[in-house]
């Protein structure tokens, strides 16, 4: 009877169990990203941050991905030696990165630990905490882009053909549990008794934990690849070439849905960085307030995103669904921008756009590019990402500067909303442009993707 015994990932236990690991890693990550989006203040105070300087610290996290192609590499990485070797390496940089970031903005290091002399010796402009800070923001930006890379190919290998946008789906649900949880757990561990750096350090234990369970992944992922045979699958088989990068780029398809990818996320990441800042000075609420309104966000992919990605594999539908969902982020940053409307309801419409995007972009790269490419692709997908991470928070501080001169109560923050509306509109055409395109190559992003 050997013949008919199923691989791991034939047992629906096995998968969903999987995916419940590999979103721990998801949830820390996210966790960590926008731990700092609710301390914008207090790090102002504590480390002498200004506007641009903030965005400075929340850009570096990009520039490995942006200016280094290192999701590209990495995603080029994962297509040549595996899931295994590849995982473990990138979610170690991103461990790194968060343990130098806790130790920067710490009080050992503050009060003359290791390096702090040196990183007074230049740059006096820049506060010995933030050179420190940004150094482990880029290590942890050159781990943390490509561990998601690789959390997306965990999930075609265990669930294509069965579940995977609801997988895709659930996978977009724990980074937004990771969200939820940053914003409304930092501003109460740094508001509290414990401080500022309790609540980075908080963040960079998080993390730690998250290199633990890469490891245990890698030993339920050599079971399977001692089980599996089929080449499509076995990631460690492919026959990857450098010049299927080429080919990924003439696939227009695949520009369309990376622009899209780009304008979408420059819109509400960023914005999520900000936020807190702009509904207390739009609205005047406490920084503890405007943490929970914003944490409605996460809150609100949590619970649509896995319920989108389950329509798309029995509906089909994806390319109309990204569509709408640029409508939706059009129709918030239009009210955000032009109107005094209580943020409660514009942040659960951004919550719907920031579930049902997702759920249907991600999972349709497996009908535009081969398997032996999709780390490549993947990896490239987050790189173009990166670039308006990178430098949309920088212009967003600087909007912000320019548009408030001086040191005002208030800060006006239209412009730098208006800035938003832009990237959401641009997201829009290029929905339109990526349903066109599949319409005349029949690609099938409108197809359910259990079809797949």
């Amino acid at each position: 009877m050997e013949h008919i015994r199923k691989a791991l990932n034939e047992y629906a236990a096995a998968r969903w169990g999987i995916l419940i690991l590999v979103g721990f890693i998801l949830s820390v990550n996210y966790y960590f990203y926008d731990a700092f989006s609710t301390l914008k203040d207090l790090m102002s105070k504590e480390f002498g941050f200004t506007n641009v300087q903030y965005g400075l610290f929340v850009a570096f996290y990009s520039i490995p991905n942006t200016f280094l192609l290192m999701a590209v590499i990495g995603g080029v990485i994962l297509d040549k030696i595996g899931i295994r070797r590849t995982g473990f390496i990138f979610v170690f940089f991103m461990a790194l990165g968060a343990f130098i970031t806790a130790y920067g903005g710490s009080q050992i290091y503050s009060e003359g630990g290791f390096g702090y002399n040196f990183m007074q010796s230049f740059l006096p402009s820049y506060s010995p905490e933030l050179k420190m800070m940004l150094i482990g923001r880029f290590f942890y930006g050159l781990g943390a882009e490509t561990s998601i890379v690789v959390v997306s190919k965990i999930l075609i290998k265990w669930f294509r053909g069965k579940d995977l946008a609801l997988a895709f789906g659930l996978k977009v649900g724990f980074g937004r549990l990771g969200t939820f949880a940053a914003l409304q757990l930092s501003p109460v561990i740094a508001g509290g008794g414990a401080g500022l750096s309790s609540a980075i350090w908080l963040a960079a234990v998080l993390v730690g934990l998250g290199l633990l369970a890469m490891v245990v992944y890698i030993l339920f992922d050599t079971k399977l690849n001692s089980q599996i045979e089929k080449p499509e699958i076995k990631a460690d088989d492919s026959k990857f070439a450098i010049s299927d990068i080429f080919s990924i780029l003439s696939n227009r398809t695949f520009i369309y849905i990376a622009l899209l990818c780009v304008t979408f996320y420059s819109a509400v990441f960023p914005f999520m960085a900000f936020a807190p800042d702009f509904f207390f000075h739009k609205f005047g609420m406490s920084y503890e307030q405007s943490g929970q309104i914003a944490s409605l966000l996460p809150l609100g992919t949590l619970i649509f995103t896995p319920f989108f990605g389950f329509m798309i594999d029995k509906y089909g539908k994806a390319a109309t669904a990204m569509i709408f969902g640029s409508a939706v982020l059009v129709v918030v940053y239009t009210g955000f921008a032009f109107t005094n409307i209580y943020p409660y309801v514009p942040m659960i419409l951004l919550g719907i756009s920031f579930s049902l995007i997702p759920a249907a972009m991600w999972p349709s790269l497996v009908k535009l590019v081969d398997y032996k490419q999709m780390g490549t692709a993947y990896g490239m997908m987050y790189s173009i990402q990166n670039l308006g991470l990178f430098g949309i928070p920088i212009l967003a501080g600087s909007i912000l500067d320019y548009t408030n001169p001086g040191t005002p109560d208030t800060l006006n923050y239209t412009p730098t909303i208006f800035m938003f509306l832009v990237l959401g509109f641009l997201g829009l055409i290029f929905a339109f442009l990526l349903k066109k395109e599949d319409r005349k190559r029949g690609c099938g992003i409108d197809l359910p993707m259990n079809k797949v």
